[in-house]
């Protein structure tokens, strides 16, 4: 596929802040490191890395207008989880306004929840969200060590995070979220992919 970054940059000044636009820069340059440690195609992993929170700053009425306009019907859990409404959102702009295809729309669409038998792109752009440069949470850089051993190992720790903080908070856990550490987990007990 051919990119057209300017228009990309452009799409992304007109609807991110300051801070979403860092970030979103960021997480491009960590998807490339990444994708050239793991054997990934790194301009794809750029793009897509750039362009993942392209929805992180709408309100949100103007997400479920857009969920109502591309008949998108949310889940009990998802209607509750607004956090998780952007990457929803964005899969679906990008794929109508900009064609990009199935694997990438997949990496934007479960960067945040994460799901079974995630591709190498999707692992990639889950991974570096956690890890960009200005991500200061505590247990950053454990993160940012073991996405050097996995990204699985990295992964591991991400999805166990989220986890966590949902149920201290009394929200819903993604079934995605549940079905994506339980893979993770299944894939250490059973590197050769004997899931019994």
């Amino acid at each position: 596929m051919n990119y057209d970054k300017e228009t990309y940059l452009a799409d992304l000044r007109f609807r991110l802040d300051d801070y979403r636009f860092a970030h979103s820069v960021n997480v491009a340059h960590t998807c490339r490191e990444l994708a050239k440690m793991y054997g990934e195609n790194e301009e794809k992993a750029w793009y897509t890395g750039l362009l993942h929170d392209i929805f992180k700053n709408e309100t949100k009425e103007n997400t479920l207008a857009f969920f109502a306009e591309n008949n998108i019907v949310l889940t009990d859990c998802e209607r509750n989880a607004p956090k998780l409404w952007h990457a929803m959102a964005g899969s679906v702009y990008l794929q109508k306004t900009y064609g990009f295809d199935e694997e990438f729309i997949r990496a934007v669409r479960y960067h945040t929840t994460g799901r079974a038998n995630m591709s190498l792109l999707e692992k990639i752009v889950f991974c570096a969200d956690f890890i960009s440069a200005e991500r200061d949470y505590p247990g950053v850089d454990d993160m940012r060590e073991r996405v050097k051993i996995s990204l699985e190992y990295c992964m591991e720790e991400g999805l166990r995070f989220t986890i966590d903080e949902l149920v201290n908070d009394l929200c819903p856990v993604h079934p995605d979220t549940i079905h994506a550490f339980n893979d993770i987990c299944l894939l250490k007990r059973f590197p050769n992919g004997k899931k019994e």
